[in-house]
């Protein structure tokens, strides 16, 4: 039996922005247990009244001691996603609990060599990123597809860091499928993912990659039931539905 999650003060260390109006805060958080790539933790605001507000966030990095990192983009009428990702600033303090989930993971050193297959709408890229990332550095490191979809260029998150990652010799693939706006001298005109967007060899059914997708949930029941039925066993698919 595993203890139960507590809550921890956290203390934000660092702001990045990763687009217009999302961003990561790194936290560091002392006596944080460690995570795995892939799981999420709650993080609660208090008012001055009293008032409290929990809300969960995906971590997007691999455990690294007392420090954890979330990506934040403000919803419309939200609660706590403005404040987070408007207004929270190095210093500030914020209560996390977790590490949560244990279904939506994904090891890379638990020595199962298979590729795999990571499909993100928006921000469902957040726990994929933390796979991609922890990848990294693993002797024999999996092969590995991202596969993103995203409204616009200036929508991407992690942009610069993926790229610089697929560049490099044994570097994930990264795919971009561009939905409403697609950048000067792309080869796929916009529009919603399909399935030759999903069909690459190393990652086909044939391949049985294992295979994660994480986004709303609209996405992520299009793109599994495509990757049903293109062959992949369901068995194989893993979810996290974000809304």
């Amino acid at each position: 039996m595993r203890a139960p999650a507590l809550w921890r003060v956290a203390v934000v260390a660092e702001v990045r922005q990763e687009t217009a109006d999302a961003r990561t805060l790194v936290l560091a958080a002392d006596g944080w247990p460690g995570h795995l790539a892939g799981q999420h933790v709650d993080l609660r605001l208090t008012a001055e009244d009293g008032y409290q507000a929990v809300r969960s966030y995906s971590l997007c990095a691999p455990a690294d001691g007392a420090r954890l990192e979330v990506s934040v983009q403000p919803v419309a009428d939200g609660e706590v996603s403005p404040y987070l990702a408007g207004e929270v600033r190095p210093g500030d303090e914020l209560e996390v609990r977790g590490p949560l989930g244990g279904w939506f993971v994904w090891d890379p050193a638990d020595g199962v060599p298979d590729p795999v297959l990571l499909v993100g709408g928006g921000s469902g890229v957040a726990p994929l990123m933390a796979m991609v990332r922890a990848r990294q550095g693993t002797p024999a490191p999996a092969p590995l597809r991202l596969l993103h979809s995203v409204r616009a260029p200036d929508q991407r998150w992690y942009a610069a860091e993926l790229d610089r990652l697929a560049a490099e010799p044994a570097g994930p693939v990264v795919d971009t499928v561009y939905t409403r706006r697609a950048p000067p001298g792309a080869v796929r005109p916009p529009g919603r993912l399909t399935l030759p967007d999903l069909e690459r060899p190393g990652w086909r059914a044939q391949d049985a990659p294992r295979c994660f997708v994480g986004g709303p949930t609209a996405f992520v029941e299009a793109v599994s039931g495509l990757l049903v039925e293109v062959g992949h066993p369901p068995d194989r698919i893993r979810t996290e539905r974000f809304g």
